[in-house]
C-alpha cells in the first residue's frame, strides 16, 4: 500500500507537517532575526561554560557558589583600585588644610589704674586676665600673677567698663602679687571679641597676636612655657 500520493506525506513515510511557504520571502525576516539571536545566545552560554569549566568541576556552579565568587572578585577589584589611588597621590596633589588663624587684639582703648586711656595695642606682649562680674576666681588670679612674675611677663587684670573702680583696684592689689595692673575695657572691645563668661586669660605676643586663649583652669595647669614664649617674642 503506497502513501506517496496522500496529502501531507512524502516518500519517507514521515509524519504529516503543516508547512506554509509565504509568497513574499520578506515575511521570514522576523523569524530569521529570532533564529540568529538564539544562535548568538547559545554561543555565549557555551563560552561562559568553557570559562567556568574549572569551577564547575569543583562544584561552584552546581551549588550556586559562583555568585559569592563574583561578588568577592568585584570587592577585591574595588579595594585594589582604592589602594592604588591612595598610593599614587603625590604630596603636591594631596589636599592640604590651612592652619587656623590666631586672633589678634581688637581695636579699642582701655583705661589704666592711673587714669590714662591707651589703645589696646599698648597691651601687647602681656597676659590679659578678662574678669567678668562676680567672677569668684581669686585663687586663679593669684596663680596667674605669680606665674607672670616668675617669667617676667606683664599682666593686666581687665574689668568691664561698668566695674566698680575702687573694688577692682583692691582686687588687683590683693591678688596681683605686686605685678598686675588694673585696666578697664573702655570700649568693650576685648569683652565683645572674647565674650568672657568666666575668667579668660589671653596670652598676647609682641605683635598683638593672641597666642592662646585659656578659659578653663583645671588643677595643675601650668602656663609657664606659654609665658616664656611670650617673653621670647620681645
Amino acid at each position: 500500500m503506497s502513501f506517496d500520493s496522500d496529502p501531507g506525506r512524502d516518500d519517507g513515510s514521515l509524519p504529516p507537517v503543516d508547512v506554509v511557504i509565504p509568497d513574499d520571502a520578506r515575511e521570514l525576516a522576523r523569524d530569521v532575526l529570532a533564529y540568529r539571536r538564539e544562535v548568538r545566545a547559545r554561543r555565549r552560554r557555551h563560552r561562559m561554560l568553557r570559562m567556568l569549566g574549572p569551577f564547575g568541576r569543583i562544584g561552584f556552579i552546581r551549588h550556586g557558589g559562583i555568585f559569592p565568587l563574583i561578588a568577592s572578585c568585584v570587592a577585591l577589584s574595588l579595594l585594589a583600585g582604592t589602594m592604588l589611588s591612595v598610593v599614587t597621590i603625590s604630596p603636591a596633589s594631596a589636599p592640604t588644610t590651612a592652619p587656623a588663624m590666631r586672633p589678634t587684639l581688637p581695636a579699642g582703648s582701655v583705661m589704666l589704674d592711673d587714669g590714662d586711656t591707651v589703645p589696646t595695642t599698648a597691651l601687647e606682649g602681656t597676659l590679659l586676665a578678662l574678669i567678668p562680674r562676680a567672677c569668684g576666681c581669686d585663687a586663679t588670679l593669684k596663680a596667674l600673677a605669680t606665674t607672670a612674675k616668675a617669667t617676667h611677663v606683664g599682666v593686666y587684670f581687665v574689668y568691664p567698663t561698668n566695674a566698680d573702680l575702687a573694688a577692682a583696684s583692691a582686687e588687683t592689689s590683693k591678688y596681683g602679687d605686686g605685678v598686675a595692673r588694673t585696666a578697664f575695657d573702655s570700649d568693650a572691645a576685648l569683652f565683645h571679641a572674647f565674650i568672657p563668661y568666666h575668667l579668660t586669660a589671653l596670652l598676647v605676643d609682641s605683635q598683638g597676636t593672641v597666642r592662646r586663649v585659656v578659659n578653663l583652669f583645671p588643677a595643675g595647669l601650668d602656663l609657664t612655657p606659654d609665658m616664656k614664649d611670650l617673653r621670647a617674642t620681645h
